[in-house]
């Protein structure tokens, strides 16, 4: 019990309740497009398929599904926020090198041949600040942290 108190310890703070809901707002649709194909992905399988075909090994190629999707909703929720916040800082890590090629900036108007870092260096930075505070007001970690021994 003294680890569970250890990973939901938090504050009550508006900052972190701020920072943690809208980085799984962001990332929980595209952990809903690999593991369940909704807002035009290709679900669990063309996921999969895609990943183990550029090489990854299953088991590397399940950790974003895992993280963008449960780590998504427990951020929503303040769930293991700390945790969460480290899966999806660090699948943003990973993405991000795959992107670098590409430079700074998004691809808004289709002028580059892929998309920059600087969303990812936005992601990175929530969820380091996550990590830091933990989940703040509002949040099943903070109700968790006050639970009796």
């Amino acid at each position: 019990m003294k680890l569970i108190k250890k990973i939901t310890q938090t504050n009550d703070s508006y900052a972190p309740l701020i920072a943690r809901v809208a980085l799984g707002v962001m990332i929980f649709p595209h952990g809903a497009q690999k593991l369940l194909g909704w807002f035009g992905g290709y679900g669990f399988t063309g996921t999969m398929d895609f990943f183990t075909s550029q090489g990854m090994p299953y088991l590397i190629a399940l950790l974003p599904i895992v993280a963008e999707f449960f780590g998504g909703l427990g951020l929503i929720v303040g769930l293991f926020s700390r945790v969460a916040a480290f899966g999806v800082g660090f699948t943003m890590l990973v993405a991000s090198t795959m992107h670098i090629s590409n430079g700074f900036f998004m691809n808004w108007y289709g002028q580059q041949k892929g998309e920059g870092i600087e969303f990812f260096i936005l992601a990175i930075g929530l969820a380091v600040s996550i990590m830091l505070t933990g989940a703040g007001k509002l949040s099943l970690d903070k109700i968790l942290s006050q639970a009796k021994d």
